[in-house]
């Protein structure tokens, strides 16, 4: 079963320096084991290729049914030195939403 990420978490960006930060959490607990399953660091980065130019850390925040990603050099500098229009990574949480997932037979409920 293939599913675009925003049909079980929503998310929220915005940006420390070159860093941007987007924060997924699960529309319910029982999807939180999904988003830990597939949204890897090696995931999130290949669908930010071209945007994030450094590393990708994942922090689990289970309590919250939450993951909180940081993509390193993605915002061309930062705020008050960047060109791009999205100089505060606020658009990368929709960009992260519209991620497909292959969740198999586990499906959602």
């Amino acid at each position: 079963m293939r599913i675009r990420l925003i049909e079980i978490a929503h998310a929220r960006s915005g940006d420390k320096g070159d860093t941007a930060n987007i924060g997924v959490i699960a529309r319910k607990p029982e999807f939180y084991p999904i988003l830990v399953q597939h949204l890897t660091c090696d995931r999130v980065r290949k669908h930010f290729e071209g945007i994030c130019l450094g590393d990708v850390e994942r922090f689990e925040l289970p309590n919250l049914h939450a993951l909180n990603f940081l993509l390193h050099q993605s915002l061309g500098g930062g705020g008050t030195t960047s060109l791009k229009n999205d100089a505060q990574g606020k658009t990368l949480s929709s960009l992260m939403l519209s991620m497909e997932l292959d969740v198999g037979s586990e499906g959602i409920r």
